[in-house]
């Protein structure tokens, strides 16, 4: 009902949106008639400000409000999407009917692990998040992080170097489960990662890091996986939670627009190679298989099974390395949540380890390039929600000042 009427009435166009559709995001934007007519409104930027009305997405909120799902796969709105997808003028799909009614949403169980005193759930493939959180964290295990300023280089480092050992095997193993062997139980073994941890020296950045030894023959990982995803969290009154993350891939997907709505460019999270020097990328495209991706939802329960932590954030393949440190830094320094998702981001995929433009990470640059470090200053596009469940009780929630929006309670 909410969506649909201010779909209907309209909202008013935030700074953000005006700047990304005015901006070099996606150069494309303006090339299918739709998006176009919507996002430039006669041939001009969206101006923040304005009122943006979508009485197209009302009617098809309508219609699936009333019909279920299947509204979205079989019937009017899919043959809308099939036809656009196939008429693409510059890049015609191959999208068919019998792919729309064929598909169905995998309801998979939920990837949990002991941390300290928590049990910290996330997603299974075929997102590498989940797997790649744990790992870090298991990583981590050895190391007397409570002694260590979190905001401070030598807990920067060994962080760049647990993400360093879980991006080199998020790279090779991580993919569709339903179409690969995926090595979930062995990356998460206990005693794999104490082995794996062993490889970090703590005066000295290990460089590119290899992919363990799991006797999969495998090519590593070839995709760009761009930054364009949405993260909340919610609870309800009956205690109810839910940590949401989705990808339209491309800060505007792939432009199309059917029925008020963009349609995605998830493709360009599958790997563009498919094989390497003889063997196979796991995540190599294949009709029906799904990407992988980065999506890190998180949810974090007590020893009484009590949901205490609600945590994710967009952001490319950098998610990972978002949740993580502010996870860390929640549950082992119990640092206040909003002081969590303000803090500067330190960030390594495996490659240059990555410093948060603009804020005081930046003066962590001279003390990691004498262990070792190349260091990249970039600006860091996370957009954290997190909610936590006080001891009394209470709520308490929390999101990102690097986006807009802000927590919302009765």
């Amino acid at each position: 009902g909410d969506a649909i009427q201010k779909a209907e009435q309209g909202f008013e166009v935030t700074p953000r949106l005006s700047a990304l559709v005015a901006g070099e995001v996606n150069p494309g934007l303006g090339r299918f008639p739709a998006a176009r007519d919507y996002f430039f409104p006669q041939g001009k930027a969206l101006q923040a400000g304005q009122r943006l009305r979508n009485p197209a997405l009302a009617d098809s909120l309508r219609l699936i409000a009333g019909q279920g799902a299947d509204a979205l796969y079989q019937g009017p709105m899919a043959e809308a999407i099939v036809g656009a997808v196939r008429s693409a003028a510059d890049n015609p799909g191959l999208l068919s009917l019998a792919d729309m009614t064929a598909y169905q949403a995998r309801e998979r169980p939920a990837l949990c692990a002991p941390f300290r005193a928590y049990r910290v759930c996330s997603m299974a493939p075929p997102t590498s998040g989940g797997v790649a959180l744990l790992q870090i964290l298991g990583l981590l295990k050895p190391w007397d992080l409570e002694s260590l300023a979190p905001d401070g280089p030598d807990f920067a480092h060994l962080f760049s170097q647990a993400s360093r050992l879980a991006y080199a095997d998020r790279g090779r193993y991580l993919a569709d489960s339903d179409f690969v062997s995926v090595p979930v139980a062995p990356l998460l073994d206990a005693d794999y990662l104490h082995r794996r941890s062993r490889l970090i020296d703590p005066d000295q950045d290990m460089g590119t890091a290899l992919p363990g030894d799991l006797a999969l023959p495998r090519a590593d990982d070839r995709s760009p996986e761009l930054p364009s995803t949405s993260h909340f969290v919610i609870v309800d009154a009956q205690g109810n939670g839910v940590s949401m993350t989705s990808s339209i891939e491309m800060a505007f997907g792939s432009t199309l627009m059917v029925g008020g709505f963009l349609l995605n460019n998830q493709l360009t999270d599958f790997s563009f190679v498919a094989q390497k020097d003889g063997q196979w990328v796991a995540n190599r495209v294949a009709a029906g298989k799904r990407p992988r991706s980065s999506m890190t939802p998180v949810m974090v329960f007590d020893r009484e099974g009590q949901l205490v932590l609600l945590l994710g954030s967009p952001g490319g393949s950098r998610i990972i390395n978002y949740v993580a440190q502010a996870l860390l830094a929640q549950l082992v320094w119990g640092t206040d949540l909003q002081e969590v998702l303000d803090q500067p981001h330190v960030s390594n995929r495996n490659g240059a380890t990555e410093l948060e433009a603009g804020t005081a990470a930046q003066g962590l640059q001279s003390a990691l390039e004498e262990k070792g470090h190349q260091v990249k200053i970039r600006d860091m596009n996370s957009g954290l929600h997190a909610i936590r469940r006080l001891p009394d009780g209470r709520l308490y929630g929390a999101v990102d000042p690097r986006r807009e929006g802000l927590a919302k309670g009765l």
